[in-house]
């Protein structure tokens, strides 16, 4: 038993959204057996573009009954049947959250007749429920009412029924089939593609333009998750609705994908992606030998071509560090830019000669970079004879590649000779720190 369903709704996402309309067609098969339609009151406001589309007004809808009124019959019509719509997902998603509401849990398969079109009539332009009907010669009357597109949808699943069909309901209907879960726009060939090993994994729209980037231990099993949650927010559902492919890059374990994941975050600025996009290290801090011979510290914007002595995602940061310097070693604020003002010949007569004074910064820097320390991770990896190395560089991430063993002990100028420079964030550097004091055996520290 089949039961063919269509809704009308105040919105695009199921847990704000309101029914303001809902058909129903109970279908063994061969023909309809059971009908329901119903305007339904959604107890909240009609958006106007949703009136001009439908033509359902809070007039309409005021004389008719909520949800809840009708939430027992459609309990009942829709129990052990199979849910068919067109993009499923969407009409199941409300149907589901508001029969939740009213204390009514469904569990029922389900049938997209997108995807069953896609398989059915592969050569087809679009499979949009109106073009489907142009191009089918199937009647549709009353388009973006329930009515109108539930028995349009019923047409569409008969004339699928009689073109073999069947043979793709049951394959889509088994129990670990990726058609009842997966977004409408994405290929189950594509998720069951993808690898079980660690790696970074992307989303691209209907354009290839990739939307989300993100990291697993094992990458078929983290995609699939994507799909199986419960969540009916907007957020979720827009994103979902946008997602039409997947590509993927394998990495040596997870340390590797999360670097990796971190980087092109910060490189493609996806959509979706909403934590690590904080700037990169926009700052950092700089020591000069002045006309007087004084060594003096500053914070200044990354200049390309000079290396900081450490960098820093904000401003505020470097100041903290410095002003800990200077309160530590008895350095001279107006030395290290924290005071503006312009030192008057005085203050220069009252500061220690040169050597006393420079040798205080010399003592901060030295021990600034005690906590600023280079070393590399580098970890084995099982199905080559390569080593993946990562590399930390004066406490700010350098880069990572492959390595060979003989190159496992090399001087580190040699070492970055043979890996490839990454941006440093916070999240990476956090990341490996991390790492590397959960596997010390696999840390490899260099004096610089």
């Amino acid at each position: 038993m089949y039961c063919i369903v269509d809704i009308e709704t105040t919105g695009g996402y199921a847990s704000a959204g309101g029914i303001t309309e809902l058909s129903i067609f109970v279908h063994d098969g061969k023909k309809v057996i059971d009908q329901f339609t119903t305007l339904i009151n959604p107890e909240k406001n009609i958006p106007a573009y949703i009136t001009a589309l439908t033509g359902i007004s809070h007039a309409m809808v005021t004389s008719a009954p909520t949800f809840k009124e009708v939430a027992e019959k459609v309990f009942t019509l829709l129990s052990n049947r199979i849910f068919i719509a067109h993009s499923v997902n969407f009409d199941h998603s409300f149907i589901k959250v508001h029969l939740q509401q009213c204390g009514y849990n469904l569990q029922v398969k389900k049938l997209c007749t997108v995807r069953l079109s896609r398989k059915t009539f592969p050569t087809l332009p679009s499979y949009s429920l109106g073009n489907l009907c142009r191009n089918l010669n199937i009647p549709l009357q009353d388009r973006h009412r329930a009515e109108g597109d539930a028995r349009a949808t019923v047409l569409l699943f008969e004339k699928i029924l009689s073109v073999n069909g069947q043979v793709y309901i049951d394959e889509m209907l088994k129990k670990n089939a990726g058609d009842q879960w997966l977004p409408q726009l994405l290929d189950k060939k594509v998720v069951s593609g993808l690898p079980s090993t660690a790696g970074v994994y992307y989303f691209h729209d209907t354009k290839g333009k990739i939307i989300y980037v993100g990291k697993a231990i094992n990458i078929k099993k983290r995609v699939s998750s994507h799909f199986t949650h419960t969540d009916d927010g907007q957020r979720r559902q827009n994103f979902l609705r946008q997602i039409a492919d997947v590509s993927f890059k394998e990495c040596a374990n997870e340390l590797h994908a999360l670097v990796l994941e971190s980087t092109e975050i910060k490189r493609l600025w996806p959509k979706y992606n909403y934590s690590q996009k904080e700037p990169l290290q926009k700052f950092a801090l700089y020591s000069y030998q002045d006309g007087l011979g004084y060594l003096r510290l500053a914070i200044d914007k990354k200049r390309k071509g000079m290396a900081g002595l450490c960098t820093f995602n904000l401003l505020n940061d470097g100041l903290v560090l410095i002003r800990n310097l200077v309160a530590t070693y008895e350095l001279h604020s107006k030395l290290c830019h924290l005071d503006r003002t312009p030192l008057i010949p005085e203050e220069y007569v009252a500061l220690e000669p040169p050597p006393v004074y420079n040798a205080k910064v010399t003592a901060a820097l030295a021990d600034l970079a005690t906590q600023l320390p280079t070393f590399a991770v580098m970890d084995s990896i099982k199905t080559s004879k390569e080593i993946l190395c990562l590399l930390m560089e004066k406490g700010s991430f350098w880069g990572m590649g492959y390595i060979s063993s003989a190159q496992k002990s090399a001087p580190l100028a040699i070492l970055k000779n043979e890996l490839q420079p990454f941006q440093d964030n916070n999240f990476i550097r956090n990341s490996l720190h991390a790492y590397a004091a959960a596997h010390p055996q696999k840390k490899v520290t260099f004096n610089c």
